[in-house]
């Protein structure tokens, strides 16, 4: 694939940009004698990640640029538009407010709450311990149950966490990596129990082991093992869960870590190229695992630039799975998306600023297509959010949706020249990534090299910078500083594990141990094979063996992972 296939800009576009006899008197006799009267705020603008902002776009920022080929029409190829022919004006994105806190109980009231405030789709948060394989009681679980999600450690508490939610009814997201496949699997078993068909049930597992080893850190396993149970739960959801996600293949921790919105885009968009290229290893058809494949976005405050970003994202989506992978179904095509408002962006300086971020960082989002969305609280940068602040950030994208007119029509800023050229830019500078990994040998190889860390690190770092220098204003930190506004915070206390850890004896007490041990031993010695591990994770997960006993049994065979030291 040449540069030319996959960037349909000229070369005017790289340096040599041919304004028009028009634009140019107008700079002569207009623009001059303005910014000699008033001279411009800045020396240079750029967008939030750096990039250059010209003070005008015209059709010279286009100059081989054909609407029929780079934009097209919304569900059809390249997917500029949008992957749905009538997008919103069909059916309203998805509004899925990532939620867990305490126990599940705790998080169980707080989904019946925001469902009847009108959302639309549940997503779970889990805590620390969770995330990282362990038992609310583990000795490493400590000051750390309940606090950043909702502490589960075996399917006693995931029956607990949707009681009376009916899971053929509700799609459900939920946001786990390492052990992704165990939560999976008591999720399955509470569906079993009530008695809903696997193949009605719809969500998405996260299950992005790679960003865990760029971004976020919260990895258990070797890269092999643990992509070794990814491509597990691909095998399994295509034979059992053909309405499931079985990955979100997650920018947003990538740009939480610090990196750019071209950084974010080339960095997931070749991870899910290294999923597939693991898929098809296993002998799966790309068309089979490949619609099943959704995205997580992060949405920040360059309004235009995200926007851009999304609409880069699904052509090169495009682009990738026709000419790489050969992909023939027109879903495998389609790039599906999620967004969350940047909580990076959040300050604990003047919280209410925050619900201005977060609603043009939503609007944004829809802006841009997406097909869900999570819209962060005013009270992030303290805490796990209230129900006031919850309800108030559900609120926003209500607004959005029925008031503000944008989801009327599809793709209201198509065609903008800012727009367009700033997407073919974007599109640019991922590919240009893109070429780099590969030229290094694959995603896991860069990732053993340090490059996406290295790179992310350097561009937080240069973000850093520009904001101690005032080159970039934060209301309420660096500019605008007032005094601290008080407001109220959800406390999660040290009941939430003490409770945890009675519900774990109690449950130890009450199963069959030896069921449990054969369940685990089974699971060691598939392991150490070549089976899908899936059906023995859910055989364990069904005699109650808790999130931490599965993990071990893992942990035993695969080893723990330790990351080298950036240099």
């Amino acid at each position: 694939m040449n540069q030319q296939e996959k960037t349909p800009v000229a070369i005017e576009e790289h340096g040599k940009r041919r304004p028009s006899q028009r634009e140019k008197e107008w700079e002569e006799k207009t623009l001059a004698p303005a910014i000699e009267r008033a001279p411009e705020r800045l020396k240079e603008f750029t967008t939030i990640s750096g990039h250059p902002v010209r003070r005008l776009y015209t059709p010279a920022d286009l100059a081989d640029w054909d609407p029929e080929r780079d934009l097209g029409y919304p569900g059809q190829p390249p997917y500029t538009r949008g992957i749905h022919a009538t997008m919103y004006r069909g059916r309203l994105w998805t509004m899925r407010q990532f939620a867990g806190f305490g126990t599940a109980a705790d998080t169980n009231r707080r989904f019946h709450y925001l469902l009847k405030q009108g959302q639309t789709g549940l997503s779970v948060a889990f805590d620390l311990p969770t995330l990282m394989g362990y038992d609310s009681d583990h000795p490493l679980a400590e000051g750390e149950v309940g606090k950043c999600g909702v502490a589960v450690s075996s399917l006693a508490d995931m029956e607990v966490l949707f009681e009376g939610i009916p899971l053929g009814d509700v799609t459900t997201s939920m946001t786990i990596n390492s052990p992704a496949a165990v939560l999976w699997a008591m999720y399955l078993a509470v569906a079993e129990k009530q008695g809903v068909d696997w193949k009605r049930l719809g969500g998405t597992i996260q299950n992005d082991i790679l960003k865990e080893y760029i971004a976020q850190k919260e990895y258990i396993y070797p890269p092999e093992p643990s992509m070794r149970l990814v491509i597990d739960t691909f095998e399994f959801g295509i034979k059992h869960t053909p309405k499931w996600n079985v990955i979100s293949i997650s920018g947003y921790h990538i740009r939480e870590a610090g990196s750019t919105a071209i950084q974010e885009l080339a960095f997931t968009l070749r991870d899910g190229i290294e999923y597939v290229e693991w898929g098809i290893r296993r002998g799966l058809d790309v068309d089979e695992f490949a619609p099943r494949l959704s995205f997580f976005f992060n949405a920040h405050n360059d309004f235009f630039e995200e926007i851009a970003k999304y609409r880069a994202a699904r052509r090169i989506w495009y682009k990738t799975m026709r000419e790489r992978f050969g992909a023939r179904n027109e879903r495998s095509w389609m790039l599906r998306f999620h967004t969350q408002t940047a909580g990076c962006s959040l300050t604990a300086q003047q919280p209410y600023n925050n619900v201005v971020r977060t609603a043009i960082q939503a609007l944004a989002a829809v802006l841009g297509g997406t097909q869900s969305l999570h819209t962060n609280s005013l009270d992030e940068a303290w805490a796990l959010p209230t129900e006031f602040a919850a309800t108030l950030a559900l609120r926003t994208q209500q607004i959005i949706a029925y008031e503000s007119g944008v989801a009327n029509t599809v793709d209201p800023l198509g065609g903008s020249y800012f727009v367009e050229a700033l997407t073919n830019e974007v599109e640019r500078g991922a590919w240009d990534y893109i070429e780099k990994i590969d030229a290094l040998g694959g995603m896991i190889a860069a990732i053993e090299r340090g490059y996406p860390m290295r790179e992310i690190a350097e561009a937080s770092y240069r973000y850093q910078m520009a904001v101690d220098k005032k080159e970039k204003i934060i209301v309420g930190v660096n500019e605008y500083v007032g005094e601290h506004e008080p407001i109220e915070i959800l406390q999660i206390d040290e009941s939430v594990a003490r409770s945890q850890a009675e519900r774990l004896a109690q449950l130890r007490r009450e199963r069959s141990q030896d069921e449990v041990q054969r369940r685990l031993a089974a699971l060691r010695k598939a392991a150490a094979g070549t089976e899908n591990l899936m059906p023995y994770i859910y055989d364990a997960v069904k005699a109650y063996a808790t999130l931490g006993e599965i993990c071990d049994a893992m942990r035993d065979v695969f080893g723990t992972y330790e990351e080298s030291a950036i240099t």
